[in-house]
């Protein structure tokens, strides 16, 4: 593959996108690129389609006193690591993407059952942020398909929820989780974590794992596990957390298509906790057929 076509602005991009013939598959990111993101890049290579990056730190997602100012901007670096990987990488500006102002343009709303619980409910409006940005990067790019990770699972939903709502035309596809060799969910906010952090941060992912475990487990007759058992369970998961040092925000088992109650399989059990300045995230899947 060539190097990829570096465009600046929305005129560019459009400029671009007139000329393709064939499909076009995007992979949506806020920089500081790592092996996570590039097994994006390249799975969206399948099929011969032309793929696009974008890049751009989104500030309609960052709360009050949330890390937008000293998040980590390696635009030089995330060119060199996205050579030979994708077609071309759209690094758009503010006013491209808000045109009216972050604060004043129009906005669409979660809803509070998918956007109010899990992060939602420990970072509002996130969500809001998240869905409005990708809706107005889709309607710039009109791409194809998508591909987000699994790690972001409450943000994986939800946005295929939007594409569904919205009938962008747009397919949105996940791929796995990709992680350090000790189980730790890759992330652009690790390099938070200082080097004792750090010897601790796979616990978050051996803990769900374990749980995860348990739960497929604990069924009877070919059921799943009571209501009872998995509250039981999260509730040793956020104290097992607290015991590594962590400060749990939750662990929770929900279903793993709606993220709603979890009466039935495939269930998903999801976690967020602080370890010091940084807040991991992760999940796993619970199944008796399929576990991760």
């Amino acid at each position: 593959m060539n190097e990829p076509q570096i465009l600046r602005t929305a005129a560019e991009l459009a400029a671009w996108r007139t000329a393709r013939n064939g499909p076009i598959h995007f992979v949506p990111t806020m920089g500081n690129l790592h092996q996570g993101h590039l097994s994006l890049v390249d799975a969206a290579s399948a099929e011969g389609a032309a793929v696009i990056v974008s890049i751009f730190v989104n500030p309609t997602q960052f709360g009050p006193g949330e890390d937008f100012a000293r998040y980590p901007r390696t635009v030089e670096a995330d060119l060199e690591r996205l050579a030979g990987r994708c077609s071309a990488v759209w690094l758009p500006a503010i006013d491209d993407l808000y045109p009216l102002g972050p604060d004043a343009g129009f906005r669409v709303r979660v809803p509070e059952a998918l956007g109010d619980i899990l992060c939602g409910a420990h970072r509002p409006g996130h969500f809001d942020g998240v869905a409005n940005v990708v809706l107005r990067l889709f309607q710039h790019v009109r791409p194809d398909r998508a591909l987000f990770g699994e790690k972001d699972y409450q943000q994986l939903t939800i946005l295929r929820r939007l594409a569904e709502d919205f009938a962008v035309g747009v397919q949105i596809d996940a791929a796995p989780t990709v992680r350090e060799a000790d189980g730790l969910a890759m992330s652009s906010r690790n390099r938070y974590l200082s080097e004792a952090e750090r010897r601790v941060a796979p616990a978050l992912y051996r803990t769900l794992t374990d749980l995860a475990s348990q739960a497929a487990d604990a069924g009877e007759h070919g059921d799943p596990p009571s209501t009872g058992t998995l509250r039981a369970l999260a509730r040793s998961g956020m104290e097992r957390l607290a015991g590594h040092g962590f400060e749990p925000e939750y662990v929770e088992f929900r279903d793993a298509g709606t993220l709603g109650p979890p009466n039935a399989e495939p269930l998903r059990l999801l976690a967020a906790a602080r370890l010091g300045a940084a807040r991991l995230i992760d999940n796993v899947v619970v199944s008796r057929h399929s576990r991760r």
